[in-house]
């Protein structure tokens, strides 16, 4: 007996139990409202998300072929266009995930206005925004399934029963919308104990993943603009613990972890790392550091210096008071990162990369599971990126090293639309189409997001949609090019007072007064005209 079937059945009981008083109670309308609120709390959904997660985990280390997915979305209603759409066209949100972006959040959801992405904005931005999220993917399970309970009642009405069970069994096999979101908590918002206490508020929100970077707090930079400073691993593995900590306490045991290492674009630390001995991990992190071998006699007022192997050196510090690493050593540091990471409580690897180049990342992962032979990324497929240039320029690279004429192409501006149509374009579209695919297969990369996709399509649509509706267009534009695809794509929403709960709320009042309900959806609603 199906859940649905189960409820109707309990409460039945119930009614019967209390007599008279409860006469007014309908089981079945009961078991509805269960089935539209299938998750309780917050936490119910993180432990839920975090099951799916290890699964897919488990079934990527097996087959690297069934990779996951992801856009940011900054808005919970955002997310939930974004769910219905891919159950609408691809039937199954399976692998299919939701970012939640600390770039966006600082730039669209901070009480100070936009910012930029260095941990400026109120840090509670990012656990309310997981709440909002699920609020609203709660709501479209809510939506969908009344849409199916009142097809059911119409197949009962008419007496097609094979109709009605047909329905039924798409209420009992009905799949969610809530899918994992990996969350982004910066570089923790200050020390361990901020982080810890950050990351309770975004796990019971609902957060079953975490990602957060080895950047300085306080000094914390978007991954693709310059000025990055790292700090030393026994700071940023005391975050990790912090944060599994909170997993822990909540009772989500197998909650996941991101390690992001910036190391590669960061060329800075605000520490000299504590070493006991020689080869140790603080060791290890100052061997990188720009160092020049100097006396006794050479030093100055306030020289800092470290002791190794019997010679002095003197680390280059800048006017800013921060260290400089030596040149080159980027690729080295995201490695030790990494490794470090997954032997002290991460599950997953984050590299940010300069550039969306497989070769590159997969260099990297390949010397990292040389330690950790399951080692898997979550990778930034990044807006940042010139993906049209990035590209054409590595497949211009390739025919140079193939020896082939590429006279007809100047590097520089392969960007120009001047080459669209050409073979070289055609090749580096194709790469660009399969980059995660090849980047799954052969860099290890578990888990692709787009960081702030949403961000731009936002821009975009109201920049198309002003043009014209402030210029000679007027309505049309909004028409043409809004209302008429609504309903030719079959949008959700192209029915907003449904999409925002109305014929739920019908239904509701109609459970609680009977014939007696002032309904919203009678026949003067002009959504009746969107068929």
């Amino acid at each position: 007996m199906s859940a649905y079937q189960n409820d109707i059945k309990a409460v039945a009981a119930l009614k019967e139990k209390f007599g008279s008083s409860w006469s007014a109670i309908n089981p079945e309308s009961v078991a509805r409202m269960r089935a539209q609120n299938r998750f309780k709390t917050g936490l119910e959904i993180a432990q839920y998300t975090a099951d799916i997660m290890r699964k897919d985990m488990e079934e990527y280390d097996a087959d690297s072929s069934v990779y996951t997915q992801s856009l940011g979305c900054w808005h919970g209603f955002i997310g939930q266009q974004k769910l219905i759409s891919i159950k609408k066209h691809l039937k199954t949100t399976n692998k299919r995930y939701l970012y939640l972006s600390g770039w966006m959040v600082a730039a669209l959801r901070s009480d100070f206005g936009p910012l930029p992405d260095q941990s400026m904005h109120e840090k509670t931005a990012v656990s309310d925004l997981i709440e909002e999220l699920y609020t609203f993917l709660r709501q479209a399970d809510s939506r969908e399934l009344d849409l199916l309970f009142t097809a059911l009642d119409a197949a009962r009405e008419a007496g097609d029963q094979a109709k009605a069970a047909e329905i039924q069994n798409q209420i009992d096999n009905h799949e969610t919308h809530i899918v994992p979101i990996i969350a982004d908590i910066d570089a923790g918002f200050g020390n361990p104990e901020a982080t810890y206490l950050l990351a309770k508020r975004m796990i019971e929100a609902g957060a079953c993943c975490i990602q957060i970077e080895n950047q300085v707090s306080d000094e914390k930079q978007c991954g693709h603009q310059d000025g990055k400073v790292t700090v030393p691993h026994a700071d940023f593995l005391a975050k990790i613990a912090a944060v599994r900590y909170a997993f822990l306490e909540l009772g989500i045991d197998n909650g996941v972890i991101v390690a992001r290492t910036d190391s590669l674009g960061a060329g800075l630390t605000k520490q000299i790392a504590v070493t006991n001995e020689p080869g140790d991990l603080g060791d290890l992190y100052n061997s990188f550091l720009d160092c020049e071998e100097v006396s006794a006699a050479d030093l100055g007022n306030g020289d800092v210096v470290i002791n190794r192997g019997g010679k002095l050196l003197r680390p280059k510090r800048l006017p800013s008071n921060l260290f400089q690493f030596r040149a080159g050593t980027g690729e080295a540091r995201c490695v030790l990162d990494c490794i470090t990471s997954l032997q002290n409580g991460a599950d997953l690897l984050w590299i940010e990369t300069e550039k969306p180049h497989v070769g590159q990342i997969a260099a990297m992962v390949n010397e990292i599971r040389k330690t950790i032979p399951n080692a898997k990324l979550v990778y930034n497929n990044s807006p940042s990126f010139n993906w049209t240039l990035n590209f054409r320029q590595q497949v211009f690279d390739a025919m140079v090293a193939e020896g082939k004429d590429v006279s007809a192409y100047d590097r520089a501006k392969l960007m120009s639309v001047e080459y669209d149509e050409t073979e070289l374009a055609q090749v580096a579209d194709e790469k660009i189409r399969t980059f995660q695919r090849d980047g799954s297969a052969q860099a290890g990369i578990f888990h692709h997001l787009i960081t702030l996709p949403t961000y731009h399509t936002a821009a975009l649509s109201t920049d198309n949609l002003a043009k014209g509706y402030f210029a000679d267009q007027g309505m049309l534009a909004y028409v043409k090019g809004v209302q008429r695809q609504e309903l030719r794509q079959g949008i959700a929403c192209v029915k907003h007072q449904n999409m925002a709960g109305s014929d739920i709320g019908d239904n509701h009042k109609e459970y609680f007064a009977g014939e007696a309900a002032l309904k919203a959806s009678g026949k003067d609603n002009t959504m009746n005209q969107f068929h």
